[in-house]
């Protein structure tokens, strides 16, 4: 992306934890000056606090706080304090947006009423996060939006080991959709001069996250079980396979000729004849016994002759690796961000993955 497309922007954030903070820091990274309002009676955001057992304790910043705070600046302000909450007013006077997630009841208190902030600001974008849709009052944590809206119920091996997918999914998706409807919300104010305001649910970006799994089971009824890495509608897809120097790889096969020219490069060209194998249905059907057709001779072949093979053969697979070996690739290093924050030199992954460039 060439320049900072979004210089002339001042964002306020007094936002915590994960979805609100990514929203202000894809402000940031497009050059917007952001400011981020931290409760200097409460320690600021909690997510300072939230460390690994290898950090220091002592620290004001954790590594989880690292991950959504680059490119910010930090203002310790009690907005129940009135001179304080005056700082904050004439900051937001000046405001192109504003990013929000407190709950309705502290509204009033801090000044964060919608009406308030129109009276004070009426070209402001606000954008708000809450939690459940039809309970704006209930405290929402990730894990249990994953479990209320069927994600645990979906993940791990089977339905007596379920998992949580070790991420804040439900914040990263709530966060991009706050951030695209507030950017269409400037785009509009670029043509009408009116603020607007963008409130986001966890949950419905939860729900918007389901895609074909929802419509698996609102078109046919079929209701998503723990399948691992596997794909409920394609096989081989997600299946995983060890190499003859025990590194492992996926396969990701897609298409009847995708999985005649695996046939191919593993040696056995008659599976892909097979009547158990040779359409997607079937072998979505006996994929066990498919796994184990394929598992034999993938054994025989080290990782990256085979990787190779099939990256020439047009065959979808990779390699699985831990999160050290995947930050240490050449796209991941060029996409990190570093900083100093208090005194603490933080690291980070780039939350835009887009490129805007002119003709």
């Amino acid at each position: 992306m060439t320049g900072a497309p979004l210089k002339d922007l001042l964002v306020l954030e007094t936002a915590a934890v994960l979805a609100g903070p990514a929203v202000g820091m894809h402000f940031a990274e497009l050059g917007a000056r952001v400011i981020k309002i931290e409760n200097k009676r409460t320690g600021g955001d909690v997510t300072r606090k939230w460390k690994l057992p290898v950090e220091d304790p002592a620290s004001s910043v954790s590594a989880y706080f690292s991950s959504v705070n680059w490119g910010k600046e930090h203002r310790w302000l009690d907005l129940k304090d009135p001179t304080d909450r005056g700082e904050f007013d004439a900051l937001l006077g000046k405001a192109d947006v504003l990013i929000t997630n407190h709950l309705p009841a502290d509204a009033e208190k801090l000044g964060l009423t919608r009406e308030r902030l129109r009276d004070l600001n009426p070209r402001l974008v606000h954008g708000h996060i809450k939690g459940f849709a039809a309970q704006p009052d209930r405290p929402a944590f990730d894990v249990v939006l994953q479990a209320e809206t069927g994600y645990i119920s979906m993940t791990g091996m089977d339905s007596d080991h379920p998992a949580k997918i070790p991420i804040a999914l439900i914040d990263v998706l709530a966060a991009h959709q706050l951030k695209e409807g507030m950017l269409l919300a400037l785009w509009q104010r670029e043509r009408t001069n009116a603020g607007a305001y963008v409130e986001v649910s966890l949950e419905e970006a939860a729900l918007t996250g389901l895609i074909n799994q929802a419509s698996n089971y609102l078109m046919t009824g079929a209701i998503a079980r723990p399948l691992g890495t596997l794909h409920p509608n394609i096989a081989p897809y997600g299946e995983i396979f060890i190499c003859a120097d025990g590194g492992r790889i996926i396969l990701a096969v897609g298409s009847d000729a995708q999985f005649a020219a695996l046939c191919d490069v593993l040696g056995t060209p008659g599976s892909a004849r097979d009547v158990r194998f040779a359409r997607n249905s079937a072998r979505v059907q006996h994929r066990a016994i498919l796994a184990s057709a394929l598992s034999d001779p993938i054994a025989r072949i080290p990782r990256v002759a085979l990787l190779s093979s099939l990256l020439d053969a047009g065959v979808p697979a990779g390699a699985v690796v831990t999160i050290d070996e995947a930050l240490t690739s050449t796209t991941a290093q060029a996409m990190l961000l570093h900083s100093v924050v208090e005194g603490m030199k933080t690291t980070r992954i780039r939350g835009n993955a887009f490129r805007i460039e002119p003709y």
